[in-house]
């Protein structure tokens, strides 16, 4: 078996990518075009919940407001003094700022924002990650890499999907453990074939869907450990002029890793910035590290994305798994708030400079329609060609619909 067959396989026989292998004359020419316009998308993490009344949604003058001033965009809203970088690039992000969910425990919200369900211990759901990466992978048959890559920090797993559609985790620099090739080439090939003979002996005897997926993931780590697609990693190989603009932090690296991703044709790239637990001395903690990494880094992914052709089919989504509280602590903190809070989106087909939704005067609550993680997430699937009438099927026979049959976001929508 080929490398370029198994790959086919692995991900699922998709119906476009055989369709594009076997089939002659239109079929080839969709899916050429398909190549051309692949479709991705990059969700920058906010662990933590981070307080979003104090970035895209200010409310100067009210008892809960902080010290924070509102500055004007290139889009139709007004967002954080602290982020004037971004401020300059949001003629192409929305802020959604009627985001209402029910969610505030750090898990909970969490697994909620990451797959549109909440936890059920009979069932482990799918990321949006794992899903938009599978839905996305017959655009890129020859893509040898990870479909779903996640930078800095871990995200959520596969769930029924399977450990094929697993979050492939590297570190800002692009490091991946575990992956030091210490041996030459012929003794290598002589461990694999060994390794797969045990493999395929063991999955016979065992009949067990288990230890074909491990044996799947096993061919995909060889893949990987031989593939020049493996360049994209490389972040290092920028030039420093590049890397000084995106920020020499963690979260600055991984942004412009997650640029290199979207160009190898990676479908889903999760950049992590934690450390967004702010209950105490936010607006200290928000000035001094968390608001400058960010806006250097993310007006710097938006801006490359745009000059490169690249941000009109790759959606870019700013949320944590929840908002802060509008009352300022004891300890000038913000705690956990997710009845009222915002997240920013942006790219393939999602119209920019908008703020869609309102809160009231002081930030307790929507006065809006609210949205939902589902609603958000929908509304991103639409924008990547993703049809929301998709529908998957649990390991206990159930049917899924994508992103929990959320509903659009019209507003967002050309």
């Amino acid at each position: 078996m080929t490398r370029r067959h198994f790959m086919n396989h692995l991900v699922g026989s998709s119906a476009a990518v055989s369709a594009a292998m076997t089939l002659g004359g239109a079929i080839q020419a969709n899916a050429e075009e398909m190549r051309r316009n692949r479709k991705s998308a990059i969700m920058l993490w906010m662990g933590g919940g981070p307080p979003t009344i104090d970035l895209w949604d200010l409310k100067p003058g009210a008892p809960t407001g902080g010290p924070f001033r509102p500055i004007s965009t290139t889009g139709d809203m007004q967002i954080c003094e602290h982020l004037p970088k971004v401020a300059e690039q949001m003629q192409h992000l929305s802020v959604v700022r009627s985001m209402s969910t029910r969610e505030a425990d750090h898990d909970r919200g969490r697994y909620y924002m990451h797959t549109g369900f909440v936890p059920n211990p009979n069932i482990e759901h799918p990321s949006y990650g794992a899903v938009i990466a599978h839905e996305l992978i017959g655009q890129r048959p020859e893509l040898e890499i990870p479909p779903f890559v996640t930078i800095g920090g871990a995200s959520e797993g596969p769930g029924f999907l399977g450990m094929a559609w697993s979050p492939f985790a590297v570190t800002s620099s692009g490091r991946i453990r575990n992956l030091n090739m210490q041996l030459d080439d012929a003794r290598l090939m002589q461990r694999m074939a060994a390794l797969r003979e045990i493999e395929s002996g063991f999955a016979k005897r065992t009949r067990g869907l288990p230890a074909e997926e491990h044996g799947k993931v096993l061919k995909k780590t060889f893949d990987l450990m031989t593939s020049s697609q493996m360049e994209a990693f490389r972040v290092e190989t920028e030039d420093e002029k590049t890397k000084e603009r995106y920020g020499t932090n963690g979260f600055g690296q991984g942004c412009l890793l997650a640029r290199r991703l979207v160009e190898a044709g990676v479908p889903f790239i999760e950049v992590d910035l934690g450390g967004w637990d702010l209950h105490q001395n936010v607006h200290q903690t928000l000035a001094d590290t968390k608001l400058p990494q960010l806006d250097q880094a993310m007006s710097a992914l938006v801006e490359d994305l745009q000059q490169r052709g690249l941000l009109q089919d790759t959606a870019v989504i700013w949320m944590g798994e929840f908002g802060r509280t509008p009352r300022i602590n004891q300890n000038a903190g913000r705690d956990h708030w997710a009845r009222a809070w915002s997240c920013v989106v942006g790219g393939a087909g999602i119209k920019g400079g908008l703020a869609v939704g309102e809160t009231s005067s002081d930030g307790t609550a929507v006065e809006s329609e609210p949205f939902s993680s589902e609603d958000l997430m929908a509304t991103v699937c639409k924008g990547l060609g993703i049809s929301t009438e998709t529908t998957f099927m649990s390991k206990n026979r159930r049917p899924m619909k994508i992103a929990n049959g959320g509903k659009l976001i019209e507003e967002l929508l050309a």
